[in-house]
């Protein structure tokens, strides 16, 4: 239903595409309208308004009042309005518009957030901590390892997550050097680099071929633009999605 109204209110003024619907959205914000978009995943929304602060005040009433016959209400620790300057996080994301470097221009940047790069730094704390580790070797503390960073890493693969990652790797190579020197303590750092480093320049722990993955290593595809072209439940005719439960 939410997804409906929000769809209603673009398509009265022209849709997508067209030079003469873009003209009737800025003609609609010169004379003090505004336009709304909504992006939804399950019950986490975001409601975006071209306009002023008090158009986005009445969404938020608005759409409130479109969740309660539902038996729905807004979050109050989780809803609030704020102006695309100042960011917010949404999905793990932090979107923000910020000056590019070099230029005068404001554009949205799209990165990790700070919670997110928190919760998994949290679990590499806890997969490499030095008390009560359950692995008994090296490769296999680095098949877990690899397989929750990369995971993480791949998610973030299409934001400004470079310097993220260069921290992530930095986090994660003092990780395990600790685990191996607390595993390993009557080894001097010589022995530990000779056995359980690889070579010039990449240095990185290894223990049967398995090495520890390194998020830099990930190619990063930035604005990947998925629009409107690929349908979802929400958005395609009910016959469709009709057609596609039944087979």
């Amino acid at each position: 239903m939410l997804d409906e109204h929000y769809q209603h209110k673009w398509d009265a003024i022209g849709g997508d595409t067209g030079t003469r619907a873009r003209g009737r959205r800025n003609y609609l914000r010169r004379t003090g309208g505004a336009t709304y978009r909504i992006v939804r995943y399950a019950d986490d929304f975001v409601v975006l308004v071209n306009g002023e602060q008090h158009h986005a005040e009445h969404a938020r009433i608005e759409v409130a009042q479109i969740l309660a016959p539902m038996g729905l209400q807004l979050s109050e620790p989780k809803t609030c309005v704020l102006h695309m300057d100042e960011g917010f996080d949404f999905l793990g994301w932090r979107i923000q518009r910020r000056t590019k470097a070099g230029t005068t221009r404001k554009v949205i940047y799209t990165y990790p957030s700070k919670k997110s790069l928190a919760s998994i730094v949290g679990k590499v704390r806890y997969i490499t901590r030095r008390s009560g580790s359950p692995y008994m070797s090296l490769e296999h503390l680095l098949k877990h390892l690899n397989t929750v960073v990369r995971g993480w890493c791949r998610y973030f693969r299409h934001g400004v997550s470079a310097a993220t990652y260069r921290y992530l790797y930095s986090y994660l190579w003092k990780s395990v050097i600790r685990w191996l020197r607390v595993r390993h303590r009557g080894l001097g750092w010589r022995k530990i680099k000779r056995r359980y480093l690889t070579g010039y320049p990449a240095h990185r722990p290894e223990e049967n071929g398995t090495a520890l993955y390194n998020p830099q290593d990930i190619v990063i595809e930035r604005y990947r633009y998925r629009g409107y072209a690929i349908p979802t439940p929400w958005t395609v005719p009910a016959a469709l999605l009709e057609a596609g439960t039944s087979a």
